[in-house]
């Protein structure tokens, strides 16, 4: 009952007239000092550079190199996509925010935006989430791996990775549907899902209870996933000693790699949660915080893959060196 008058007075002073299309969102953006906005713009713009430029080179070189044409890579290649998605998606609007102030997003695009980001989010997981399961089968089952692991279950894991990370952000985004809206600040860096529903005109309860369920289902169940993978890969190690030592060794390169940039999703997220729980810390630095888990992974992912697994390494030296060669 209590619950019900807080909504009830909630919706008392919020109630106002709801807007109409074309609808445009003013985003609250960062506070940029006088005189820094072109700095701030040339940090994001090198973020988006290095970004971009790693992903590409690791999806190229895994596409020219048929030897890397294995599983573990093409979901590699999965995630570099995944990547590319929540990078594009944020940062070419925050840098036109630093070079020029603007700050406002159509409603079109605002679904769009937050869509991707939400989309990357999740699909981040669950794409790491298969890439547990092959490393389990690759370090467990070494002489069977081949034909567990099949070209068919290969493309199966990673549509079902996808299907998974679609059909959650579809059903959310789903309750915005016939929403009317009554305020368009935004007070984020970006818009999100979150962002914009608390703009409506009455609360939205149904659309809370999914959301957090959603992310606790998906976090917690690819958690037990990569936690029950390792586990058995941990319990083989030990149990099978030096046999298949060379076939083990070269798996167990790509689960650190994978490990590594599993832990690095959950610290930017951590981070994101941790900045909330300190009113005093300023707006600036907890929008700085929320945009960490775009800018930071996709950014030092490449590296991550390209130090630690020797073979991609090498076929990256090995077509940069015939490419340096052809132009000479």
């Amino acid at each position: 009952m209590l619950v019900f008058y807080r909504t009830l007075l909630w919706w008392m002073e919020n109630i106002s007239t709801p807007l109409k299309q074309p609808i445009v969102f003013e985003l609250e953006g960062f506070y940029v000092p006088p005189g820094y906005g072109t700095f701030l713009f040339f940090l994001a713009l090198l973020n988006f550079f290095v970004t971009l430029l790693g992903n590409s080179m690791v999806a190229c070189v895994i596409i020219i190199d048929k030897n890397l044409h294995r599983p573990m890579f093409v979901m590699v290649c999965n995630l570099v996509v995944c990547d590319l998605l929540g990078a594009t998606a944020v940062l070419p609007h925050l840098m036109v925010h630093f070079l020029t102030g603007q700050k406002t997003i159509a409603y079109i695009p605002a679904i769009a935006q937050a869509f991707s980001v939400h989309m990357y989010g999740v699909a981040a997981q669950t794409i790491l989430g298969a890439m547990a399961y092959d490393r389990y089968i690759a370090v467990c089952e070494p002489l069977r791996y081949h034909s567990i692991m099949t070209s068919a279950r290969l493309h199966s894991c990673c549509a079902l990775a996808w299907f998974v990370a679609l059909l959650c952000i579809a059903v959310l985004f789903s309750f915005h549907m016939n929403v009317p809206l009554c305020g368009n600040t935004i007070k984020h860096v970006y818009s999100s899902n979150r962002a914009i529903l608390s703009l409506a005109c009455s609360p939205t309860p149904i659309s809370d209870i999914y959301g957090l369920s959603m992310t606790w289902s998906v976090s917690t169940g690819i958690f037990l996933i990569i936690a029950f993978s390792y586990f058995r890969i941990l319990r083989a190690s030990i149990k099978y000693g030096a046999a298949d030592r060379i076939v083990r060794s070269k798996a167990f390169q790509t689960c650190t790699s994978h490990l590594v940039v599993y832990v690095l999703y959950q610290i930017s997220s951590l981070v994101i949660i941790v900045s909330q729980r300190f009113p005093s810390v300023s707006q600036n630095i907890k929008m700085f915080f929320s945009i960490l888990f775009i800018i930071i992974p996709p950014a030092i992912n490449p590296l991550i893959y390209g130090l630690v697994s020797e073979e991609l390494r090498a076929s990256i030296i090995k077509h940069f060196s015939i490419h340096i060669h052809y132009k000479k």
